[in-house]
């Protein structure tokens, strides 16, 4: 399976939120000494965190001029909310970031340092990642390094001892969890503590009932939120929640990942890393996924959520005004974009998929096969709900907006009239 032709036609996505010395910088004196090459990463949970390690220190081991990573870790969802202010102050040399309009966003406001020159010597990745990788200018900003899309996640062990079928149509989902509050499982284990779980069931919602186009443009401010479409969303969303965990305001990601672990939940909405993470090696084998079923025909399931992941350089790091620190800098993203580096990160972290068409597919869980099967199968291919849109937009209506929902899903009217007034005054703002 060529990987060229696996994110072939993904459209541009985004969205990214808004602090200072928390992510400082942890270079050493001005402009660095060359060779140490300082990481902000958001990679704070253990699986990833481990995988990324082993691949800075392959990058060292191979270095031939004593080159090296300092890595300064910040849980995740403090990292995202804090990210703007981070990347205006004294940010690190390289940090891990996403494709699309999140990426793109920054790159506008001139916090991004230029990287074409080292896409000029990148191999393996499709026009598509290109793409996803280039800011409103033409040029390149960001070196890709994973993907993983979103699906519902179950235990095969749990679907073979009461014989559950994998559900294609809405009316057949919601008929697997009636008869798993029958079996005493919670039917969708669901969460919302971290402000973005919940999106990509609204993501799925609408792309399945109204195509990905509908989507894109009411993500980019085109269309209205008090469209008959979007209350339909939210209307849909209502009858799927009686089978939802309770409390979901209330509840990590990590908290619903494990429900599913310990077979209390039947199934859950997640990107492929989240079950992985919480399940012992022993069980990972067990875990398994079906796409989100069909609601409208003639969309069907031709919409994947995939979002991309890699590395930007800070324009404001002090340490890149050092043209040996700058040289190391980019000298590590190439080798990042090696299908090499790629197979040394999945081999502590197979719940991602490579972007690289050089990396080695033959190590692949069966999992992580039928993962790329699932993308390489898409028509189109999303970035999520918070990717897709203007950071602001994202982080001060939709988190809150969903969490209220969520909390009281009657009033679709308000929320919807609401969601539309804010996103008026936020696009019609300068960026």
């Amino acid at each position: 399976m060529s990987r060229r032709n696996l994110l072939r036609g993904a459209a541009a996505g985004a969205g990214a939120i808004a602090l200072p010395s928390l992510l400082a910088a942890c270079g050493g004196g001005p402009g660095g000494d060359g060779k140490t090459i300082t990481m902000g990463s958001n990679s704070s949970d253990p699986v990833p965190k481990k995988a990324f390690a082993d691949a800075f220190a392959a990058y060292a081991k191979q270095s031939k001029d004593g080159r090296k990573v300092k890595v300064n870790t910040v849980d995740h969802n403090t990292f995202q909310e804090n990210i703007n202010r981070y990347l205006q102050g004294k940010p690190d040399d390289v940090l891990m970031w996403f494709a699309g309009y999140r990426m793109q966003f920054f790159a506008k406001k001139g916090l991004l340092h230029d990287i074409s020159d080292n896409w000029e010597s990148y191999q393996g990745f499709s026009p598509a990642l290109k793409a996803q990788s280039t800011g409103e200018d033409g040029k390149q900003y960001l070196t890709p390094y994973y993907y993983y899309p979103w699906a519902v996640f179950h235990r095969k062990s749990v679907f073979q001892q009461h014989g559950y079928q994998a559900p294609k149509t809405l009316d057949e989902y919601i008929a697997l969890a009636r008869q798993m509050q029958k079996d005493k499982l919670v039917p969708i284990a669901f969460c919302d503590k971290d402000g973005w779980p919940a999106m990509g069931t609204f993501d799925y919602i609408n792309m399945r009932s109204n195509g990905y186009e509908f989507h894109k443009n009411l993500m980019a401010g085109k269309e209205a939120w008090t469209d008959k479409r979007v209350k339909e969303v939210f209307d849909t969303w209502r009858s799927i929640l009686p089978y939802c965990q309770p409390g979901a305001n209330g509840r990590t990601w990590q908290e619903a990942a494990t429900s599913l672990q310990k077979k209390q939940a039947g199934m859950a909405v997640f990107g492929l890393p989240h079950p992985g993470a919480q399940f012992p090696k022993d069980e990972q084998a067990d875990i398994d996924f079906f796409p989100f079923p069909v609601i409208n025909p003639e969309h069907g399931q031709d919409a994947v959520e995939a979002p991309i992941d890699g590395f930007l350089l800070a324009k404001k790091s002090k340490n890149l005004k050092n043209a040996k620190t700058m040289e190391s800098a980019k000298d590590l993203l190439k080798w990042l974009a090696t299908g090499k580096a790629e197979d040394i990160y999945l081999a502590s972290d197979p719940n991602n998929i490579a972007v690289s068409d050089e990396a080695d597919l033959s190590k692949y869980t069966p999992l992580q096969k039928k993962a790329v099967e699932l993308v390489s199968g898409a028509k189109q291919i999303s970035q999520f709900l918070d990717r897709d849109t203007r950071p602001d937009f994202s982080s001060t209506v939709m988190i809150p907006a969903i969490q209220t929902f969520i909390n009281k899903p009657k009033d679709v009217d308000g929320l919807v009239n609401s969601i539309e007034r804010q996103k008026k005054t936020i696009f019609a703002a300068e960026d």
